[in-house]
């Protein structure tokens, strides 16, 4: 096959380009390896060598004599030799490259497999699940850590399973995490550190400038179904007296906790200043226009 001009360009800018997922840069690996010269890689039995000899491992005798219960690791390497001019192919098989812990009860520890009786007389206990590995004789577990995205918003549930949204708000200047709790009574709230508790979403909402309950439903949509979801929260609202937005930032100034001071100028209130800076810090407010 032939390539044109225009089509060589492309093939040079398609194998140029970088790799975009996971999925397609594993593929990769096979190919890594064919031109480092690997072939065949394998994971051993777990083991140990003493004394120039190399002895079978288990779990318990590593917890023991403080051993990491791991395994070797096999290639085959092939490489090119060149004496008096000619190129030779030699292969070794079998190098060890290092070491991989072992995760007991997997498929490559002594573990898998065993029945109750073999398992006592290895020193395991028959109800242990495994799942750990054992380094320098102290058994380790692999901990999972996730991390909130920073201004993105995450949906789940709070320790008495209500309905909650949460957002880290992060900029240069503040960081401020924002959580919007629904009770089981499905009241709205909005919880956050500079407040002595939650406070009602519909009294925050008139204290950003929307003082009509039908402004705000209609924010949400046009659907029946979010004026009936909204209606505790409303009724909440109009049981507190709060009707204007003057009304609704009085409210708020009652719940700010002492500590919280403004370092803005003094005539502005302090519910003003957590609603501009603070509630969604990575959304600019300009001239107070919530």
């Amino acid at each position: 096959m032939v390539l044109r001009p225009n089509q060589e360009g492309m093939d040079k800018q398609f194998l140029a380009a970088p790799v975009k997922s996971v999925v397609d840069k594993y593929q990769l690996v096979p190919e890594f390896l064919k031109v480092r010269g690997y072939t065949n890689v394998r994971v051993g039995e777990p083991c140990v060598v003493v004394d120039s000899v190399m002895e079978q491992l288990n779990p318990h005798r590593c917890r023991l004599s403080d051993v990491t219960y791991a395994a070797p690791v096999y290639v085959d390497v092939k490489y090119v030799m060149i004496s008096n001019g000619c190129k030779n192919v030699v292969t070794k098989n079998d190098v060890v490259i290092g070491k991989l812990p072992v995760m007991l009860r997997s498929c490559c520890c002594v573990l898998h497999g065993k029945d109750e009786d073999e398992l006592a007389r290895l020193g395991e206990c028959p109800l242990d699940p495994g799942g750990y590995f054992i380094v320098k004789g102290t058994e380790k577990v692999i901990l999972i850590q996730e991390q909130l995205s920073k201004n993105r918003i995450i949906i789940d549930t709070d320790g008495k399973w209500c309905l909650q949204a949460s957002v880290m708000s992060s900029t240069e200047a503040r960081k401020s995490k924002t959580v919007i709790v629904m009770s089981k009574e499905k009241k709205i709230y909005l919880d956050m550190n500079q407040y002595d508790n939650k406070v009602p979403v519909m009294v925050v909402m008139k204290a950003m400038g929307m003082e009509s309950d039908q402004e705000v439903v209609q924010m949400l949509g046009r659907d029946p179904q979010y004026g009936a979801l909204l209606m505790p929260s409303i009724e909440e609202c109009a049981s507190l007296c709060v009707y204007t937005q003057q009304e609704a930032l009085e409210f708020l100034e009652g719940k700010v906790k002492f500590r919280f001071y403004s370092s803005a100028d003094e005539k502005e209130s302090r519910a003003t200043v957590i609603l501009r800076d603070v509630f969604i810090a990575n959304i600019p407010v300009r001239e107070n226009n919530f």
